[in-house]
């Protein structure tokens, strides 16, 4: 396991760009558009990995990405956000 404590104000590519040597080889990257900067999808595909990441809402041109491999992603990040909805209950 490792962590990148940054400043809350800090992007959050940069954290996963300086993480990317600890993750376990892999041929896709899937991410939400705050991953989705050019540097990163750069890096990504430098190492061999293919970047599955919707293009930011100001991107002047779409990128293309699986869009039912985004879908399933979102679920799961959504379902944990719901389990940090019952912890904050819990924890009164």
């Amino acid at each position: 396991m490792r962590m990148f404590l940054v400043a809350g104000q800090h992007s959050d590519y940069a954290c996963a760009r300086a993480l990317l040597d600890a993750l376990q080889p892999a041929r896709h990257r899937l991410a939400d558009r705050g991953y989705g900067s050019d540097c990163y999808r750069e890096v990504l595909e430098e190492t061999g990995i293919k970047p599955r990441i919707p293009s930011r809402k100001g991107c002047k041109i779409a990128i293309l990405h699986d869009e039912a491999r985004y879908q399933e992603f979102h679920e799961v990040e959504n379902s944990f956000a719901r389990l940090k909805d019952w912890r904050r209950v819990a924890t009164r």
